[in-house]
């Protein structure tokens, strides 16, 4: 996150900016019908930053500042409009995946421009190549970089509707007051923003200056405020991509090969499928032999039905096994002597095994390719770069290609990668025809992206009560970032051949996004990776789950090793007041140190990043009657009994919208330590569906749950999308090792044991059930 004070300002004739006041800014009044007005962030003003001792790079500049300042050129690119309804419409060019930005935007517009939050509306931009930098989804930035622009846009507006307004109503514009929509002159007369919609428009582009409100006047910004489209998903009338009608779209599903990534060679019996009920079309395509039909159901009656003779993938033949060897092989040195002269050392070893990133939406999308031109709807966390490899796929210019953005139903990082877009217009070009993409839930885990295999290996040192040095080396499967910062040309370095490029991008996002924030000594954190012959993605959270669960296991064994308890030494070590803050919030409401019975434990954990700071208390049962109970379909294990997590994350927009995000990256973290992992065997994953992927499920998660908001002080929000995960994992492994006595190295640590039937490969999806509403609860 950029601290994005109010600097920006006008040009000088020397071609100087000039210093504006703390919260001035300059942005523009567009022209047009009604009113429309954009912002102007001051390209070229210098960033700063406080310079604390022995920092790392994280501490100075993280992934936060890269994505905000990238966005910094095009923010004057994205305007608002003011409708001679009242109401005020904004493209917002991120995508709401669940996470409540399209509420939380348009509380910002609305706080601004003192009108009520209903009557913003806020939808998703398509692919605009103009923006650049400005049209990614991901690393909790969405808030962070377009805070400051959409204020400076809706300050614009209200103050040319009250300059408007002042002109109508025989008033002075300092004598008027805007209020829920309306401006009221000292006689009592008022006019609606409606009315003033076309008096407030321009009809050339002109730039004004305007003050932002000052944090302690916000009555809309900070206050809890429902999702906008809640009533609409809990009612079935939220409208995502499946739901939408596209003139002859017809349902359409891929017969997938049997290994990861593998490739058609032939089909044996495409006349015999053509045949068969309500079938339109097969084709093949590089992914696998695709059929179009009426209904989603016989799609499936027809992929099962296909015989076709596969190529196989790169990967077959390998297995979790095998492809830790790789990882082993690939490691870099830890650079510390094992055994220092005099000092004591702690050494841990683990490894964090494949994890699907597959949200509840399966992979979807609606495509209409023809000779000159293609459209396509889908969830695209990065649509200019989505529309860029469109294009080149089906061999059209790239402003021939309209990409559409539909919210989505979750994304983990799985959408900012545009695979079914693509492979839904490859099979729109080869059919001829509209098509509505559906990967089957079967496809996801074993086709689809994944978090890679990873291992992570730490030596530290200590001496008279002091940490000497920590090392810790990171080995992954290749993380792929070919999204790059959500334009063409950094997706493009990120596809050179390794060594070229590709690594390059990786070490940078991880070097950009840990910290470790305790004095330590000699600090040093070091990623390597290696074999990019998986799909794989940025889950949620990145590299961040797995350091930190690495990191605090290894927190509490100096802990212990130097005779501490393991809060008191955190507090002893941080070197960052919020984190401490956070840590000790959890530690009194959690009741950290009470008495526990023998087989349960609590564990506790910090993490650092996005400016801000969390820290996670839980308590697990790990005793036998909790691992070993019986629930119908379930694997269930040891328990998280109680969860409770503390955050700050700067200025809050929406205090209920961030609750629900650590509700959900508890949820993941739970997941990942416990129970939620893929098994490679012979070339291809073994699950198949939510069946038998174990994410936290009802009978998992804490019968106690409670999220502190931290008081702050700070005029600008953090990231909080990814916040909740980090120290989730690794405060429940820690209270796992408490419990059982035995640290845990390899996670989830359920992942030894393959407790479901394992799906066949070939036909590669099951049959539609036909007794569904017996299955339900």
């Amino acid at each position: 996150m950029t601290d994005v004070p109010a600097r920006s300002g006008r040009t000088s004739g020397r071609g100087e900016r000039a210093r504006v006041g703390r919260r001035a800014f300059i942005g523009y009044v567009l022209g047009g019908a009604t009113l429309a007005v954009a912002a102007d962030l001051g390209l070229g003003t210098p960033a700063y930053a406080a310079v604390p001792s022995a920092p790392q790079i994280p501490e100075l500049y993280d992934l936060e500042d890269l994505q905000t300042d990238a966005a910094l050129p095009t923010s004057a690119l994205i305007k608002i409009v003011i409708n001679e309804d009242g109401t005020a419409s904004f493209e917002l060019p991120r995508m709401e995946v669940g996470q409540g930005i399209t509420t939380s935007t348009a509380m910002i517009i609305a706080e601004e421009l003192d009108l009520p939050v209903d009557k913003v509306h806020v939808a998703l931009a398509p692919a605009r190549p103009e923006l650049m930098f400005n049209q990614l989804t991901g690393g909790s930035n969405t808030t962070v970089s377009t805070f400051t622009p959409v204020r400076v846009a809706a300050a614009i507006a209200r103050k040319a509707l009250l300059e408007a307004a002042a002109i109508e109503l025989g008033s002075a514009v300092a004598l008027l007051k805007s209020k829920e929509g309306a401006i009221f002159a000292p006689d009592g007369s008022s006019m609606t923003y409606g009315s003033l919609a076309t008096k407030a428009a321009s009809r050339t582009v002109k730039a004004v200056e305007v003050e932002l409100k000052a944090t302690s006047s916000f009555s809309v910004i900070g206050k809890p405020y429902r999702r906008e489209d809640a009533r609409l998903a809990v009612t079935g009338r939220k409208q995502f991509t499946l739901d939408l009608h596209v003139p002859d779209a017809l349902p359409t599903m891929v017969c997938r090969p049997p290994t990861l990534n593998g490739s058609p060679k032939s089909v044996h019996n495409r006349a015999t499928v053509l045949a068969m009920p309500g079938i339109t079309d097969v084709a093949m395509v590089d992914t696998g032999v695709a059929v179009r039909a009426e209904t989603f159901g016989q799609c499936i009656d027809a992929v099962r039905a296909l015989d076709v003779e596969w190529n196989p993938g790169p990967v077959a033949g390998e297995s979790d096994e095998t492809i830790l060897a790789r990882l082993r092989k690939a490691e870099l040195p830890l650079a510390v002597p094992k055994v220092p002269l005099l000092a004591g050392t702690v050494e841990a070893d683990f490894t964090f095994m494949f994890r699907s990133s597959a949200a509840l939406e399966p992979n979807c999308a609606i495509a209409d390719v023809r000779s000159d031109r293609a459209t396509v709807w889908a969830g695209l966390k990065v649509p200019i770069v989505a529309q860029g490899d469109i294009a080149k796929a089906v061999g059209l210019p790239q402003n021939a290609v309209t990409v559409n953005v539909v919210t989505g139903g979750g994304s983990f990082g799985h959408k900012l990668f545009a695979d079914p877009a693509i492979e839904a217009a490859k099979i729109s070009k080869a059919m001829g025809k509209p098509v509505k993409l559906m990967w089957h839930r079967a496809d996801e885990p074993r086709q689809g992206r994944v978090h890679p295999m990873v291992t992570s290996r730490i030596r530290a040192t200590y001496l008279a009560g002091q940490v000497l040095t920590f090392e810790q080396r990171q080995t992954s499967v290749v993380t792929d970032f070919s999204h790059g910062l959500g334009e063409m040309i950094t997706a493009t370095a990120d596809r050179l051949p390794t060594g070229l490029g590709a690594l390059g991008f990786s070490e940078t996002i991880f070097t950009l996004t840990q910290e470790l924030p305790y004095n330590f000594g000699v600090v040093t954190q070091l990623l390597n990776e290696t074999d990019a012959r998986f799909n794989t993605g940025s889950m949620r959270n990145i590299y961040s789950p797995d350091v930190a669960c690495a990191n605090e296991l290894v927190v509490d064994q100096l802990a212990r090793k130097m005779g501490r308890d393991p809060l008191a030494f955190r507090l002893a070590f941080l070197k960052n007041d919020r984190v401490k803050a956070v840590l000790q919030k959890v530690a009194d409401v959690g009741k950290w140190g009470r008495t526990m019975p023998a087989g349960t434990a609590q564990g506790i954990a910090i993490h650092s990043e996005y400016k801000g700071a969390t820290a996670v208390l839980v308590e697990i049962d790990c005793r036998p009657e909790t691992v070993n109970r019986k629930i119908y379909n379930a694997v269930t294990g040891p328990r998280v009994t109680k969860a409770v997590i503390a955050v700050d994350a700067g200025l809050v927009i929406n205090p209920q919208g961030l609750e629900a995000q650590m509700l959900g990256g508890v949820s993941d973290g739970i997941a990942l330590a416990l129970t939620s992992s893929l098994h490679l065997r012979d070339g291809h994953f073994l699950e198949a569906s939510w069946d038998n992927y174990f994410y936290t499920r009802q009978w998992n998660v804490p019968f106690d749950f409670e999220c502190i908001v931290m008081p702050s002080d700070s005029e600008q929000p953090g990231g909080a999308g990814e916040a909740g995960v980090a120290a989730s994992v690794a405060a429940v492994a820690g209270a796992y090792a408490r419990a059982t006595g035995t640290m845990p190295t390899r996670f989830p640590i359920n992942h030894d044991t393959v407790s479901f039937e394992v799906k066949p490969f070939i036909p590669p999806i099951p049959e539609s059930p036909s007794d569904g509403l017996s299955h339900t609860y």
